[in-house]
């Protein structure tokens, strides 16, 4: 089992900026790539970002792309999401997932999952 724990939310005004943290514990040889995706009031979770294993090949949604980075640092066990430009659309509850055997953005294919941490944007 992996157990993934994810930091860095809060409550920022539009066009701040955020860090996210996902640190991952356990059988840490199972986390494979990782990603993030979020969840808004009333709408379903969405993917965001991902980062492969290895030599870390990444993939963002077309919402992000330009603004958003994620990272991985191995040594560390741990992801990042370093969100600039931040928006009032981007409000959600952000999640870190793990153990997909290759970058993916369907997530169906993490077996774990963090506990979620909520990213609020004011205008």
């Amino acid at each position: 089992q992996v157990q993934l724990v994810e930091s860095g939310g809060g409550l920022v005004q539009a066009g701040d900026s955020l860090r996210l943290s996902c640190a991952a514990s356990g059988r840490t040889s199972s986390i494979g790539a990782m990603g993030w995706f979020r969840q808004a009031p009333g709408k379903e979770r969405e993917f965001v970002a991902g980062i492969s294993g290895g030599v870390g090949v990444t993939r963002y949604a077309d919402s992000v792309k330009g603004r958003f980075t994620i990272s991985r640092d191995n040594a560390k066990k741990t992801v990042y999401l370093q969100m600039n430009s931040l928006k009032p659309e981007d409000t959600a509850v952000y999640y870190c997932a793990a153990g997909s055997p290759v970058m993916a953005t369907r997530e169906g294919r993490y077996d774990y999952w963090g506990q979620g941490t909520q990213v609020t944007v004011s205008r």
